[in-house]
């Protein structure tokens, strides 16, 4: 069981992270992708949409380590982005076709998602 101090700790550093992570990516993309030789996408929308739900993302897991409880719900979400983004990078990676910059962010993710589902058992319903 994963105590209700730690539970708020976990949120507020995955807060922290996919804040200033998505707006680092919302308003400098062009910049980390011309640094790591990343290929630009033919619109800007499909990274800033991207990066604006990290974001939304790093708020509701903001709401999560004030109120654990109360906010199950969002761990659940939670639990879904940080699969989803792991899945996906794992797979491509397996491929042999993900960018090197990716990986480091989807171990991390990897390791949110266990630390979450952990979280969410240790809760009462």
């Amino acid at each position: 069981m994963v105590s209700l101090k730690t539970i708020r700790w976990l949120f507020i550093i995955s807060a922290l992270y996919d804040f200033i992570l998505g707006v680092i990516f919302l308003a400098g993309f062009r910049h980390v992708y011309n640094y790591f030789n990343i290929a630009l996408p033919n619109h800007d929308g499909y990274v800033q949409f991207a990066a604006a739900l990290v974001v939304i993302f790093g708020i509701g897991f903001w709401f999560v380590a004030h109120d654990p409880q109360r906010n199950r719900d969002i761990i659940k979400m939670g639990i879904l982005l940080k699969l989803s983004y792991s899945g996906v990078a794992f797979y491509h990676a397996a491929l042999g076709n993900l960018p090197g910059i990716w990986l480091p962010f989807a171990w991390l993710d990897l390791i949110f998602l266990v630390l979450f589902i952990l979280a969410f058992k240790s809760l009462k319903r």
